[in-house]
């Protein structure tokens, strides 16, 4: 997805970030790949997840009110009835952006094995930026972009992961949700808006579905630019804070399968994304997202440009992504 400007919330998440990215170690650049101590336990298939990211790209820029994007929504709600979902759930609803653009969403979950009282939850969100503020040519700043790694490669991890859980039931109720209007925020300051991101969750949150009190998900993992060029994935400093078990969860099984220099135990930023209104809501939810790029010291180069594009997709960071998550579901036991 694309996401927004980093946030920091407090002094405390400034100095930790700050600390965190200034002592970033040569070692930790350069730390191999650790000998594997699981198995992997899915089937993910990054050429599948390729081509789901080329479907939604070939649609067009999915900017809420556009026909990519209804046609999206379609793509992503047949591919889920497809992999034998049992549920899919599509919740339509109307936002103000902060400029004061009005936008249709479609907020799409769906459910597996849905008689297990014991849930877990994978989000992305769907949409892409409807401008490509962040491009190095000022010209070309009006345009929306395809979202390929912004917005694509989560989408299109979940739809892998979807299809894995038809060929093989996990132990655990999983829904997969997929959240709009994430990338309609305002760009303009540092850590100024955060509200204005992810409208689609705000919506969610406000109107959850299809939980009650006593049934939501115990926790939830979210993906977002998953997708990219050598991809590596620091703790994100909110969900260490604020969801620790999750991401001690996740990062643990990525060691365990030798991933670790993929996966890196230290804060690399702080980012508003959707995680942190779905923890608010009461799931506590980690944010797998490259938000220390050792080009940028943050976001990956492409992030809100025109190069978010199909060439810049890798992957073998797609199928690291795939097996890490699919084997923290299948690892999960029933309460």
């Amino acid at each position: 997805m694309t996401h927004m400007l980093r946030t920091i919330a407090s002094l405390f998440i400034i100095v930790a970030v700050f600390t965190a990215c200034k002592s970033k170690t040569q070692a930790d650049s350069s730390s191999t790949t650790t000998t594997p101590k699981a198995t992997v336990l899915g089937a993910f298939s990054a050429d599948s997840a390729y081509r789901y990211i080329a479907d939604q790209v070939n649609f067009g820029p999915r900017v809420p009110g556009t026909a990519a994007h209804t046609a999206c929504r379609d793509y992503i709600v047949a591919k889920l009835k497809d992999f034998g979902a049992d549920s899919v759930i599509t919740q339509n609803a109307t936002v103000t952006a902060f400029n004061g653009d009005v936008l249709p969403i479609s907020n799409i979950i769906a459910g597996f094995n849905t008689a297990n009282s014991k849930r877990i939850l994978l989000a992305a969100h769907w949409d892409t930026r409807p401008w490509a503020d962040n491009d190095i040519t000022i010209e070309k700043r009006h345009r929306p972009i395809d979202g390929a790694n912004d917005g694509g490669s989560g989408v299109a991890v979940l739809l892998e992961i979807a299809r894995n859980l038809a060929l093989k039931a996990p132990s655990v109720g999983v829904d997969l949700l997929f959240l709009d209007a994430e990338d309609y925020g305002d760009n303009s300051g540092f850590g100024e808006n955060p509200d204005t991101w992810c409208l689609g969750a705000q919506y969610w949150a406000d109107n959850i579905v299809p939980y009650r009190a006593d049934n939501m998900p115990v926790y939830g993992i979210l993906l977002d630019m998953v997708g990219g060029r050598d991809a590596h994935f620091n703790y994100e400093a909110f969900a260490l804070q604020n969801a620790p078990t999750p991401t001690r969860k996740v990062w643990s099984e990525a060691e365990q399968l030798g991933h670790a220099s993929r996966f890196i135990r230290k804060v690399g930023g702080a980012v508003t994304d959707d995680h942190v209104v779905l923890t608010r809501a009461g799931i506590p939810t980690t944010d797998i997202i490259e938000l220390n790029n050792p080009e940028t010291m943050s976001f990956p180069p492409t992030w809100h440009t025109l190069d978010d594009n199909l060439a810049n997709i890798d992957k073998e960071t797609l199928k690291v992504v795939g097996d890490v998550v699919l084997n923290v579901v299948y690892k999960e036991k029933p309460f």
